[in-house]
Parts: C-alpha cells; sequence; structure tokens
C-alpha cells in the first residue's frame, strides 16, 4: 500500500501545495515530502490528520483508487470527493485486511507509549 502516493493524488487533485500541508501539520517542508515519497512510516493519527487538512475521510486516503473521484455510473453521474465513505466501492477484503493491520499496529504503538510514562 503506497499511502504517501494516495496522499499526493489528494492533494494535486484539491490543488495544495506541499507547504501549505507542511505549514498545517507543523511539519518541515522535507518531511512532508518524505511522506509523499513513502520514505517514512506513517501512524494512523498521522495519516488522520493529514486527511483533515486534505479535507478527505481516512478510509479514502488508505484504499485510494480512481474511481473514488472520476465514478461515472448510470446517467453519467460523478461521485465527488465530498461523497460518503460507505457509499464507495473499496474492491474488496483486501482493504480491510490492510486497514485493521494497520489499526493493530497503531495500537501497539500507542500501548508502548502508555508503559514508557
Amino acid at each position: 500500500m503506497n499511502i504517501g502516493d494516495n496522499i499526493k493524488k489528494f492533494r494535486e487533485l484539491k490543488n495544495i501545495t506541499r507547504e501549505t500541508i507542511s505549514s498545517e501539520l507543523n511539519m518541515s517542508l522535507s518531511g512532508y515530502s518524505k511522506i509523499e515519497r513513502n520514505e517514512v512510516d506513517l501512524t494512523i493519527s498521522k495519516v488522520q490528520k493529514i486527511a483533515e487538512v486534505l479535507g478527505v475521510d481516512l478510509s479514502q486516503i488508505l484504499n485510494f483508487d480512481a474511481s473514488q473521484i472520476f465514478n461515472v455510473s448510470n446517467n453519467n453521474m460523478v461521485q465527488g470527493l465530498g461523497a460518503k465513505a460507505e457509499n464507495m466501492n473499496f474492491h474488496g477484503d483486501d482493504y480491510k485486511v490492510k486497514y485493521i493491520k494497520m489499526l493493530e499496529e497503531e495500537n501497539e504503538r500507542l500501548k508502548k507509549l502508555v508503559k514508557t510514562k
């Protein structure tokens, strides 16, 4: 899963600069750029913050599919970014498994953090 690529696609689709997002996240530009290049491991909480800045659901970033953006169906109605995640087709259980794994890893990270305090 290339979450950095997905983040970059949403950022570009929304015409938001890397500088703007890095500023909103209180990060350096180079630090944020590493996220888009998939050079760092992200926590769920960081991806959630990025999703908030981009104005999309966390699930949209984790499961990006061009059909989410350009979903042309009967009568050529287009489902845009504002559509609710439950109305989108995330193409099976593979994404659910990846999402659950990421949540489990985040849970373990938080448990370790609590133990150290």
